[in-house]
C-alpha cells in the first residue's frame, strides 16, 4: 500500500486533484469528509464543540458551521481549541480507513490542514496543489464567501513557501482543467503506481548506469529533511544518529542528483531489526553483503554495512546504515565538512566529476574512476581533521 497526502490551500483545487486520481484508481480518505462525521448529530465529538464553544453553534439541523468557522477564523486560539477536539477524531476514522484498503491500494488522504498539523512524515508522498492566490480568492467568493472571509481563510493557512517545502510534489492548478489532468496523469503513471509495486515488492529503485553530474541544486537540504522525517517517524528513538551525507550535502558541488543519508546505529543487529520499518516507510534494503573501503587499519568486520535505497522512481535516495563502531560513519562527516569548510578542495572535486561524466563513465565504474583522487586527498583530510580538532558535532560515542 501507497500512503499519498494530498493537500493544498483554500479553493486550490485539491478537491479535483482528488477526484481525478479516483478516477485513475486511487483509494480516497477525505479528511473534509470526515471532518463532519466526526461531529455529526449524537457523536461525542459534537457534544464536545458544544462544551467548548457554547450551545449557539449547534442547530436543529447539528452543528453550525457558518457560525462556528466566524468565531474560529477570526481568533487563532478558538481554532485550536477546535482543531484540539477535531483533528484527533480525523486521524484516528482515517488511520481505520486506510488500514481496511487493499494491499496494493494507492491511498490518497486529502487533508487540508496536513503541513500545518505536522502529518507529512506520515505519509511515502505528499502532494501539493497550489494555485495563486488572488485565483483562489476568485473561486471562494464563486461559491458563495464574501471577500472578507475569502482573505481570512486564505490567510489562516500555511504559506504557499511552508506548503511547498513539505511537497514532493507540487501541481499548478492556476491554468485550466486539461493541464491539471495532464499533470495527475503523469504522476499517476509515471510515479504512484510503480512507487506502490516497490514499497509492496520491498524493492529499491536502482540508480541508472548513465553517469550524469546535475548542477548544484539548493532544494537538496530541503528533500533531505522530508526523507529524514519519515526516517524519525518510522524508527523513533531506535537509532543514535542521522545524517545528510556525500555530494548533495556540500552546498555549492555538483552531484548524481542522489540524496545519500548515514545513520548510525549500535550494532548489526539493530540495523536488521530496523530493515522492516525502513522498508514500509519506503525505504527498503539492497540485497547482497554491503563495506565501506578499509580505514584507518580497522578490521573488515567493523566495516560491514546495510544499504537502503529509495521505493520512489522520482526520488532517488541511498541510506547507509553503519554501526557506531566502524570508523566509516565520522569519516563520512568529516569529508562533508572538509568539503564545505575547503572551497578549493570542493572546486576540484567538482571538476573530477564532471571530467567523468563528459568521459562517458559508467556510475558503476564511478567509484573506482575516482579513487585516484581520493588516494591524494584523504591525508589532506586526516591532517585537517588534526590540525582542527573536528569531532561530530553530536558524537553517540561521548
Amino acid at each position: 500500500m501507497l500512503r499519498v497526502g494530498l493537500t493544498g490551500g483554500i479553493g486550490a483545487g485539491k478537491s479535483e486533484v482528488a477526484r481525478l486520481l479516483v478516477a485513475r484508481g486511487a483509494v480516497l480518505v477525505d479528511s473534509d469528509v470526515l471532518a463532519r462525521e466526526v461531529v455529526a448529530p449524537g457523536t461525542p465529538g459534537l457534544a464536545a464543540v458544544a462544551a467548548e464553544f457554547g450551545p449557539d453553534v449547534v442547530g436543529a439541523q447539528g452543528l453550525d458551521r457558518a457560525r462556528l468557522a466566524r468565531i474560529v477564523f477570526a481568533d487563532p486560539a478558538a481554532r485550536g481549541r477546535l482543531e484540539a477536539i477535531v483533528h484527533p477524531l480525523v486521524r484516528a476514522r482515517s488511520e481505520e480507513l486506510m488500514a481496511a484498503a487493499p494491499a496494493d491500494a494507492v491511498v490518497v488522504n486529502d487533508v487540508p490542514l496536513l503541513v500545518e498539523v505536522g502529518l507529512t512524515p506520515t505519509y511515502h508522498l505528499v502532494v501539493v496543489v497550489e494555485a495563486d492566490p488572488a485565483v483562489r480568492r476568485e473561486r471562494l467568493v464563486a461559491r458563495g464567501m464574501s471577500e472578507a472571509d475569502a482573505r481570512a481563510r486564505v490567510a489562516a493557512q500555511a504559506s504557499d513557501e511552508r506548503r511547498r517545502a513539505a511537497a514532493d510534489v507540487v501541481l499548478d492548478n492556476s491554468g485550466g482543467r486539461d493541464a491539471l489532468a495532464a499533470a495527475v496523469d503523469q504522476l499517476w503513471s509515471g510515479r504512484l503506481l510503480d512507487y506502490e509495486r516497490n514499497v509492496r515488492a520491498r524493492r529499491p529503485v536502482r540508480r541508472p548506469e548513465r553517469l550524469h553530474i546535475a548542477a548544484p541544486d539548493p532544494s537538496w537540504p530541503v528533500q533531505y529533511e522530508r526523507v529524514a522525517g519519515r526516517i524519525r517517524y518510522a524508527l523513533g528513538e531506535r537509532y543514535l544518529r542521522l545524517d545528510h551525507v556525500g555530494s548533495t550535502s556540500v552546498p555549492g558541488l555538483p552531484a548524481k542528483d542522489v540524496l545519500d543519508l548515514q545513520l548510525v546505529v549500535p550494532d548489526l543487529a539493530t540495523a536488521d531489526a530496523l530493515a522492516e520499518p525502513l522498508a514500509a516507510a519506503g525505504l527498503p534494503r539492497y540485497g547482497g553483503d554491503w563495506w565501506d573501503d578499509p580505514q584507518a587499519g580497522a578490521p573488515e568486520s567493523v566495516l560491514v554495512k546495510r544499504f537502503h535505497g529509495s521505493a520512489d522512481p522520482g526520488r532517488l535516495v541511498h541510506l547507509h546504515v553503519r554501526t557506531q563502531p566502524s570508523p566509516a560513519w565520522r569519516y563520512a562527516l568529516a569529508f562533508r565538512d572538509w568539503l564545505r569548510a575547503q572551497p578549493v578542495m570542493r572546486d576540484g572535486y567538482a571538476a573530477l566529476k564532471q571530467r567523468l561524466a563528459d568521459s562517458g563513465a559508467t556510475t558503476s565504474a564511478y567509484a573506482e574512476l575516482k579513487g585516484p583522487w581520493f588516494d591524494e586527498a584523504l591525508p589532506r583530510l586526516d591532517r585537517w581533521i588534526a590540525d582542527t580538532g573536528w569531532r561530530p558535532d553530536k558524537d553517540p560515542v561521548t
